[in-house]
């Protein structure tokens, strides 16, 4: 998902987090370019205030939102769970894929192959060697690939219907509709990274759930349910 900065506005994008979902009946949607503005104007709103947290207390929410996950997850073991490296202040997951590994499951890291094309997963636990990505992120020195059973996805916004704000570049719809066999998609993220909605377009993917510190959200598509979480 490229962002496009060649156009203006329709709408100042500090309020159009607020158009209630509900309303569309009554106005056209939002253009594409719209939308895509001010998804680049929210990710950046809620990346700087999740790097304003003090890292003690992210990381106190990462060890509640692990918890969720796992119980989410129930037995592990045999499986294949593909959690991911933290970058800007995401919830630090490899604790998490060490619990893993010691209740019998085996863990995997995303690989970006190249821009515009999916990502590739690949087997990984604690102690394997590491290289350098795509922007400098850790991933597996030595490549197994793999087909994860569960994926743990990082959001950086969220809504209740359960989409996922990502970083912009559409890597994880693109690898959703990519694999063979779809895994169970949890993303994680911090309960303030809740919006009213993502605007989904036909490309974009819910996530089954997505797990905070405060609990789980599960998709809603009940027009009360979201006014009530807005």
């Amino acid at each position: 998902m490229a962002e496009d900065d060649t156009n203006d506005f329709a709408s100042p994008a500090c309020f159009l987090h607020e158009i209630d979902p509900a309303y569309s009946g009554l106005a056209a949607p939002l253009a594409w370019t719209d939308v895509n503005r001010w998804r680049k104007a929210e990710r950046e709103r809620l990346i700087a205030e999740r790097l304003a947290v003090p890292a003690q207390v992210r990381a106190g929410w990462g060890e509640a939102i692990a918890a969720g996950v796992l119980a989410e997850i129930g037995d592990v073991s045999g499986r294949i769970v593909s959690a991911y490296w933290p970058f800007r202040g995401e919830p630090d997951f490899r604790p998490f894929m060490e619990e893993v590994a010691a209740r019998g499951g085996r863990t995997a890291l995303p690989v970006v192959v190249e821009k515009g094309r999916p990502l590739e997963f690949h087997l990984w636990q604690t102690g394997d060697a590491l290289s350098r990505g795509v922007w400098n992120i850790p991933i597996p020195a030595q490549r197994h690939p793999c087909v994860p059973d569960v994926v743990i996805s990082p959001v950086v916004g969220y809504d209740p219907a359960c989409y996922r704000l990502g970083y912009g570049g559409g890597f994880f719809d693109r690898t959703l509709a990519a694999l063979p066999a779809r895994p169970r998609v949890i993303g994680i993220g911090y309960s303030s990274a809740r919006l009213a909605t993502i605007h989904p377009q036909p490309h974009d993917i819910p996530m089954d759930l997505i797990v905070t510190q405060t609990g789980t959200v599960r998709p809603q598509a009940d027009v009360s349910t979201v006014r009530a979480l807005t």
